[in-house]
């Protein structure tokens, strides 16, 4: 957190609001940035906008208001560095960020931060402020993004429930994290949940927060929770989007935000049978393309760059959608809050984009994640390990290889280690010495997180070989 301390000292602003306990209690707004506007092709006064950037394994939302302000929530996968999310904002002729909100510091969420921030501070017309739950990470994509605030002088701010963006029509007001955070500050559990409402639709978008995060939200706001569309929460993780959440929220609409060939197994078939049980009708980044949802306060439509399965149990018989197709989007599906939903037939036949081709199994593979070592984590660091198989037919040479997890820790596999055919290595956090089945990180401390972590395995030239969340 020193790094996050030390930003504030330089002078950008903290809000002070607090948790508020309730939806419908006084928010505090935080003091409002450059107001000037862009305005996005096709976006007329009335309408809200909420654009779900197909961007991979990652997330990116833009959020257009009625009054034409614009909000970017998260920019993407660390690896695209910006590209694909800043390619569709000039596509929207969007020239000026009024807000860009963080909704936590993992290198899927941020990846394209600092890229962001440089573009609209030097070529375009700047960014009124940024947002931030305040949990900090170590990786290099977090201290680039607080490096290119810093630089352009960006106010930054602190945001907890009950704050708010300051919105002459619509309104965007955040539910959590709470004061003094939850969870021991974990960063998925502590995601910055962003609810916009016009008139008497709302969406909400969550972050990653799980378990925990949506305890918090269901026990705070009860039936006022109630949204009409809901972003599933952590790509559609299985800790996420839980039953509580669901029947709390009520949605009517759900979006997930991940890749067609996940490691992760996004979205898990447990989020998609709950979703399934509700009849909810769900869209997926990966088979629908970048969805756009419109709002006029009372009846919403979701559009798509694809026509594919909304029924949540046959979504994956839709086809890949490429990551950054540029494509337009017709419309698919209408609901109004008197509670009708209606089916809309596309004008015209979509042409097809091109799809991507999910990657082959690896060679390597991710057998075991022991995260929680017997006895203190920290004084056992031997009994947190991972397990690897070679499960090719040639031996598999790992020299040079990297090992890392979302908050940035990174092992180097040392020189000349090779992985026989069928065989397995252990990977210890602890000191120890170099053997053809077990290899030690050296750590002074615990790397893997006993609640959740990603396991993150590139090659020497810099190849994505196992991204595995557990």
């Amino acid at each position: 957190m020193r790094r996050w301390v030390v930003l504030l000292v330089l002078g950008f602003v903290v809000s002070t609001a607090g948790c508020t306990g309730a939806f419908d209690s006084a928010a505090t707004s935080t003091p409002a940035p450059d107001t000037e506007t862009s305005t996005p092709t096709g976006t007329t006064n009335g309408t809200l906008e909420v654009h779900f950037l197909n961007v991979g394994q990652g997330g990116a939302t833009l959020v257009v208001t009625p009054g034409n302000e614009t909000i970017l929530v998260d920019s993407g996968d660390w690896r695209d560095d910006g590209e694909d999310v800043l390619a569709y904002l000039q596509r929207q002729e969007v020239t000026h960020l009024d807000y860009l909100v963080t909704s936590h510091a993992d290198a899927d969420h941020i990846g394209g931060h600092a890229a962001i921030i440089e573009y609209f501070e030097t070529e375009a017309d700047g960014v009124g402020a940024v947002y931030d739950p305040g949990i900090a990470s170590s990786s290099q994509t977090y201290e680039e993004y607080l490096d290119t605030v810093e630089r352009h002088d960006v106010q930054l701010y602190r945001a907890q429930s009950g704050d708010s963006l300051e919105l002459p029509v619509a309104t965007a007001t955040v539910l959590a994290p709470p004061e003094g955070y939850l969870a021991s500050e974990d960063r998925n559990e502590n995601s910055l949940v962003l609810r916009v409402e016009h008139g008497a639709t709302s969406v909400l978008l969550p972050g990653d927060t799980a378990a925990q995060g949506e305890d918090y939200l269901t026990d705070s706001y009860g039936a006022t929770l109630n949204t009409t569309v809901l972003q599933a929460g952590h790509h559609g993780s299985k800790t996420s989007t839980g039953e509580a959440v669901l029947d709390t929220a009520t949605p009517r609409v759900v979006v997930i935000s991940s890749a067609y060939d996940s490691q992760y197994g996004h979205p898990h078939e447990e989020v998609l049978q709950r979703l399934a049980d509700r009849a909810i009708p769900t869209f997926w980044t990966a088979t629908h393309g970048t969805v756009v949802v419109r709002s006029d306060g009372q009846r919403v439509s979701v559009a798509t760059q694809q026509a594919a399965p909304t029924d949540a149990d046959r979504l994956r018989d839709g086809e890949p959608v490429a990551v950054g197709t540029d494509k337009g989007v017709e419309e698919r599906l209408a609901v109004t809050t008197s509670g009708s939903a209606t089916t809309v037939s596309p004008r015209t036949t979509v042409a097809d984009g091109g799809t991507a081709t999910p990657s082959g199994e690896s060679q390597l593979q991710l057998l075991e994640v022991h995260a929680d070592a017997t006895g203190d984590d920290g004084e056992n660091l031997n009994d947190e390990y991972l397990v690897f198989e070679n499960r090719g037919s040639e031996p598999l040479a790992m020299d040079g290889w990297q090992v890392a997890d979302a908050a940035g820790h990174t092992y180097t596999i040392p020189d000349g280690f090779e992985l026989a055919p069928g065989e397995t290595v252990t990977l210890h956090t602890g000191s120890g010495t170099d053997t053809d089945t077990d290899l030690f990180w050296d750590s002074g401390q615990p790397i893997w997180n006993n609640d959740g972590d990603t396991v993150i395995v590139t090659s020497a030239d810099g190849e994505s070989i196992i991204e595995e969340a557990y």
